[in-house]
């Protein structure tokens, strides 16, 4: 029985994060990105959220190139094939190279819309078990210090389960030790997003020192074989973020021993059914997994959700309340955080409804497309 998507909607939103965020790419304030409605003859409907930043410093995508694929390409695709179950879309797309976060958004609006048909949870549609789901905090570059250590209290005091904090070479060590002296026993990591080089490995190493959980994505974004030389030269286990954009590249950093640890994004890996892919080969290797954040609005937020209850994501993910991001988000109820964990939801497809007057208000731009 093929799953009939009659018509998709694409919207553009500009939403205003609550505070700025700044990471060693640079500042972000305002987030545009697209909501994808995947609406079948009966007038269900799937959402899918896409990733991309207006700015391609995180991949080479950008919102504006995931526009042009999504409605160049993809569409073409959707219209060609029938689809009988929402795996089906990573092998349907598969002519279209790379251009991971066009592909995810649409096919995250399929799987939600598949298990809305079939009356499930997108959670169950997946194979995931748990009830509820532990969370962390990723925490920008600060002005000072104190402003770092504050928001960092402020964190913990709200049970948040573990803390991540933004890196780049000159904002590291120093801050770091402060950071460890006045929280001895939190579980904290560091993400480096790229910002440094085999050149730095005795900065590197001087981390060592502080008993960190981990050090995301140290080196170059598409690197994998330099990783494995600075894991070997480090105790930190290495988490990695960019360079893991599908399964065989993490069949291949695990073999070259490149990490200890994968932090799964479903945009930046194309998909639901590709993260599965990444999961299964983790847990059949024993590496520790978590789901990383993109600033998402409510649909990736609950897209995150359904995913980290499959078993091999035995780390806190960045996946925080969205109070914490946005004023008003586009789903009711809102993610909200009790003491570090998030229920996950018991309603059919992503478990949250969308408040229909927030994703006009944010709207800035819609488009409807025939398959």
């Amino acid at each position: 029985m093929t799953i009939p998507v009659k018509h998709i909607k694409l919207r553009r939103l500009k939403m205003t994060l609550n505070n700025p965020f700044s990471t060693s790419f640079g500042t972000m304030q305002d987030k545009t990105f697209f909501i994808i409605e995947a609406i079948d003859d009966d007038g269900n409907r799937g959402f899918g959220e896409s990733a991309a930043f207006p700015i391609p410093w995180y991949t080479e995508e950008t919102v504006e190139t995931n526009y042009h694929i999504m409605t160049d390409f993809l569409m073409k695709l959707l219209r060609e094939n029938d689809i009988h179950h929402p795996e089906e879309v990573r092998n349907i797309f598969q002519p279209i190279k790379r251009n991971y976060m066009a592909k995810a958004a649409l096919e995250g609006a399929i799987w939600d819309l598949y298990a809305k048909r079939k009356n499930m949870t997108l959670s169950e549609a997946l194979g995931g078990t748990r009830k509820q789901i532990d969370v962390g905090i990723s925490i920008g570059i600060q002005p000072t210090v104190g402003d770092l250590l504050q928001k960092i209290n402020h964190s913990i005091s709200e049970g948040y389960k573990r803390i991540k904090i933004k890196i780049k070479p000159g904002l590291d060590y120093d801050i770091l030790r402060k950071v460890r002296h006045h929280f001895p026993d939190t579980p904290i990591m560091a993400d480096a997003n790229s910002a440094y080089t085999l050149q730095d490995i005795d900065q590197l190493k001087k981390l060592d020192e502080l008993d960190l959980m981990m050090i995301e994505q140290p080196l170059a974004h598409d690197d994998i074989v330099d990783h494995a030389k600075l894991q070997a030269a480090i105790r930190t286990p290495i988490c990695l973020d960019e360079s893991i954009q599908s399964a065989e590249d993490a069949r291949k950093a695990i073999e070259l021993k490149s990490c200890q640890i994968i932090n799964v994004k479903i945009g930046r890996v194309g998909g639901l059914t590709e993260a599965k892919l990444i999961h299964d080969l983790c847990r059949e290797n024993n590496v520790d997994i978590w789901c990383g954040g993109m600033l998402e609005a409510g649909v990736g937020r609950a897209h995150n959700i359904a995913l980290t209850t499959l078993p091999q994501f035995t780390m806190p993910g960045d996946t925080a309340g969205s109070a914490l991001y946005w004023k008003k988000d586009i789903i009711k109820p809102e993610v909200t955080v009790d003491d570090g964990v998030i229920k996950v939801p018991d309603k059919p497809g992503i478990g949250y409804e969308i408040n229909d007057e927030a994703l006009e208000a944010f709207t800035i731009h819609e488009a409807v497309f025939d398959i």
